[in-house]
């Protein structure tokens, strides 16, 4: 792979791992479902406008968007506003990898685990107990089940985005991206309130407006594009393991931007997910 592939790969997984410290910083002014809905507004817009509109059902569409719009996003969104750190979110969410292979295995009639796999899924979930029964106010019960929760319906998206094998993903994801906005706005109006909305909304400073610009095109558009772009030049098998550098990424940026602690047994347990989750597409690099 050309140099300056990797570095565009390994420009993503700074985007992807930093972008936990944009949402802690952002929830700070935003409420979350709203701070949600704003982000795949402007996922849609602008970029609807250049990119055409894939020939996809709009109830894969919208299947799509309710689960990483809603399920992952809003979820991750009201875990981070206090229940869990930044870090710890960025790691935990990386449990999808698991998730998609157990319903891709339900679903999709693929082979079961073999032996090393259970081997890494072993090493992953015990460094997710090593979290609850440790994180205290960097990661409560609920917090971590709620990350959990989200990785659980990034893993059923990533479901869906298999029965449009052949569309471009880039103008899938932000054509999709309009059906999360009105369940998320109704969501925001029942639990967040139309005072806070409307107050989120006039008082967000300049560092406010950034952060969801940055959501939405630093992290969806470009992320997203970029990404897909290597895929459709290099094996998976090639690129995906770079996605392991994300929560490294995102636990190394909010120990330095947020002060976040990296106590032994934190450490401990990131070694435990993401050495599962090497093993993993270990074991899948050789299948």
């Amino acid at each position: 792979m050309p140099l300056s592939h990797v570095l565009l790969g390994l420009s993503v997984v700074a985007i992807w791992g930093s972008n936990f410290v944009v949402i802690k910083l952002a929830l700070a002014q935003w409420p979350p479902l709203l701070f949600a809905a704003l982000r795949f507004v402007l996922a849609f817009l602008p970029a609807a406008l250049l990119l055409p509109r894939p020939a996809v059902a709009w109830r894969l569409q919208a299947a799509y968007a309710t689960l990483l719009g809603v399920g992952q996003f809003g979820v991750l969104y009201l875990a981070m506003r206090g229940a869990i750190s930044p870090g710890l979110a960025s790691l935990v969410i990386q449990t999808q990898v698991f998730f998609t292979i157990a319903l891709a295995i339900r679903f999709d009639g693929q082979a079961g685990l073999r032996p090393p796999q259970w081997l890494a899924l072993g090493l992953a979930a015990s460094g997710i107990v090593l979290i609850g029964a440790h994180g205290g106010g960097d990661a409560t019960p609920v917090g971590v089940a709620m990350i959990l929760f989200a990785a659980l319906c990034w893993a059923a998206a990533n479901i869906v985005a298999t029965r449009v094998r052949g569309t471009p993903m880039l103008p899938f994801v932000v054509w999709s991206s309009i059906w999360t906005v009105p369940p998320l706005l109704a969501l925001s109006l029942a639990v967040e309130g139309w005072p806070a909305m409307r107050a989120a909304v006039l008082q967000a400073d300049l560092g406010g407006w950034i952060a969801l610009a940055w959501q939405a095109w630093g992290n969806t558009v470009f992320g997203y594009g970029v990404w897909a772009w290597l895929l459709a030049r290099h094996p998976a098998a090639t690129i995906s393991p770079l996605a392991l550098g994300v929560p490294v990424v995102g636990m190394l940026s909010s120990a330095l931007w947020l002060g976040e602690s990296l106590p032994g047994w934190k450490l401990a347990a990131a070694a435990l997910v993401i050495g599962g989750l090497g093993l993993n597409l270990w074991v899948a690099r050789r299948r």
